[in-house]
């Protein structure tokens, strides 16, 4: 925090966030309005974690048990290509164009899918300007996170291929501020098309308690670590030091807020955020939460329109870093400057919490 306060007064910048903001050309009020907008649907942050804990039958929920499935996993086995169909269909919105080259490509040599000894775990994209984008996973066909996880990075892989095909090689790469937005749609496309299709109660409730779950950790959860990292470092930058006790208490006022009284908050939990290795790369995760917010705005604007929004989209993918990412986003038909895309991603989430609510504690 130190190092970034003093990195941030050397280059005459306001502040430390502000430092890390001009990278992207964003302004400060998309910040404050995220942990704006995040504060003011609370509300529902708390209700669902009470109709989590009696769910589960707990006397007092802790931060370990927002980790415990509500809904059994779903039982699905999905082959390689049972997996790709899915997500095409999926992503049908987007149109033949897209589908078709995403699926020649993971048909093709796109992935390498196979688990293997001494395999890295995980999964990402990359590629190169002039080469195929590829994606490393273990796809397992009992896993139906797998599928959304290749619906994700295949996102990135399109986002690749075409801002290459589009745009000269100075202008294809894309920031990260819209990279998660590409990934994250795809995402929202075939959460709507597995609910659509859902033939039982418990396939529905398991689907939406994974959606639930995505906006919860991806938008409220890293906005609340955004905000801590605003308040540290104006606890630098007002001179103050930033003691173990004082990261404490910061962060402690922060789990009281976000997680409501009702939420038992054990002590070790004011340590979390020294193991959060984002934070040592400052003011970088509250681009998760901008990115999702995006893509539930646009993913609803896209499978609720027409051609202009497809094509608007389509060019937002094409877009590489010709433009800033407000501006590509902008043209998408977002506008991260206005608090509507955050609000109307958590007023999605207070929707999925009634619907769940309805499924599995019925009054």
């Amino acid at each position: 925090n130190e190092r970034d306060a003093y990195a941030a007064k050397v280059r005459r910048h306001p502040s430390a966030v502000e430092a890390a903001l001009f990278v992207d050309n964003v302004p400060l009020t998309v910040y404050d309005q995220l942990i704006a907008a995040v504060r003011e649907h609370l509300p529902t942050v708390h209700r669902y974690y009470d109709l989590r804990r009696r769910l589960l039958g707990l006397d007092e929920i802790h931060h370990y048990d927002c980790y415990v499935p509500l809904v059994p996993e779903l039982e699905q086995r999905h082959s390689w290509d049972e997996a790709v169909a899915v997500i095409a269909a999926a992503l049908s919105p987007l149109g033949s164009d897209y589908c078709n080259q995403l699926e020649a490509g993971l048909r093709g040599r796109w992935c390498d899918r196979y688990p293997n000894a001494g395999k890295q775990s995980g999964a990402f994209s990359s590629g190169t300007y002039d080469s195929d984008p590829y994606i490393l996973m273990n796809f397992q066909d009992e896993v139906i996170e797998h599928v959304f996880t290749l619906a994700h990075e295949a996102g990135h892989s399109m986002h690749t291929r075409l801002s290459a095909e589009a745009q000269p090689f100075q202008y294809s790469g894309y920031t990260i501020f819209v990279a998660e937005v590409a990934s994250t749609f795809n995402e929202q496309l075939l959460t709507r098309h597995l609910m659509a299709a859902a033939s039982s109660t418990k396939e529905r409730a398991a689907i939406l308690s994974r959606e639930i779950d995505a906006i919860r950790a991806t938008i409220i959860r890293q906005t609340m670590f955004a905000e801590f990292e605003r308040i540290s470092h104006q606890t630098v930058e007002a001179g103050e030091p930033l003691t173990l006790e004082k990261i404490r208490q910061i962060y402690r006022e922060l789990l009281e807020a976000y997680f409501g009284k009702a939420f038992a908050i054990d002590d070790v939990l004011e340590l979390e955020c020294l193991r959060i290795p984002h934070f040592y790369r400052a003011f970088y995760v509250y681009k998760y939460a901008t990115g999702l917010s995006a893509a539930i705005a646009l993913s609803k604007r896209v499978s609720e329109g027409g051609p202009d929004e497809l094509a608007a989209y389509l060019g937002f993918l094409r877009g590489g870093c010709s433009k800033w990412p407000l501006d590509l986003l902008r043209d998408a038909g977002v506008d991260l400057e206005t608090p509507e895309p955050v609000g109307l991603a958590l007023s999605r989430f207070a929707e999925l919490v009634d619907e769940l609510e309805g499924l599995l504690a019925p009054a």
